[in-house]
């Protein structure tokens, strides 16, 4: 499956701001855009012309894409299903998004990036209702437990990760037992539970034209 190997670090000098994808590293001195808050390239440095128009609005769906770690056709599909769905579409997509397996598994704190928790569930550590689930874009529904399989419980990933977010709070709309590792998605999220830097509305725009 098509996905993403080059240097998550680059992604967030391209966008101009802090997109959190290498876990504590973007906490730490050693985070590239606090060195080199540029976009990447020979030419980085000189790329100051103003962002206007459908330039401003492919750099919030890029923005959203690289967050999430999804492709173009996979995000254009969220997009559809979304526009189809009875509510508010930009919000709609965002749920979609927050809601897929592997944001979960992140938002629980079991992971210190969406990517790492990508990672945990590709490699069959993570269980939704007591089975195992390894498909990062699955779906949770309202009621799932999500948990960690009792065999990799003592990873040292894991352990790490539950360190690192035991000071954030979780999310209103999961409910957590950390000392079992999991958790229940109690509600879908409403927009202003999911701390996005995204504006959604231009990337409707965006598919709309």
């Amino acid at each position: 499956m098509a996905r993403y190997t080059g240097a998550v670090c680059r992604l967030c000098r391209r966008e101009g701001m802090k997109l959190f994808l290498k876990g504590a590293k973007c906490f730490s001195e050693k985070c590239p855009i606090e060195k080199r808050n540029y976009a990447p390239g020979q030419h980085g440095k000189d790329r100051k012309a103003k962002i206007v128009g459908y330039g401003l609005q492919l750099r919030e769906k890029q923005k959203a894409k690289r967050i999430y770690f999804t492709l173009e056709k996979q995000f254009r599909n969220y997009f559809e299903k979304a526009a189809r769905t009875k509510g508010v579409t930009g919000e709609k997509l965002l749920q979609q998004l927050e809601t897929r397996l592997d944001n979960v598994v992140y938002r629980m704190g079991f992971a210190t990036s969406r990517r790492q928790a990508r990672q945990l569930v590709r490699h069959g550590h993570i269980a939704v209702n007591g089975k195992k689930v390894n498909i990062p874009s699955y779906q949770v529904a309202k009621g799932q437990e999500v948990s960690v399989r009792e065999a990799s419980r003592k990873l040292v990933m894991i352990e790490g990760a539950q360190e690192f977010s035991s000071h954030q709070p979780s999310p209103n709309w999961l409910g957590m037992d950390r000392a079992a590792m999991k958790g229940i998605m109690q509600e879908v999220p409403r927009r202003d539970e999911i701390n996005l830097p995204v504006n959604e509305q231009l990337i409707v725009e965006l598919y709309s034209k």
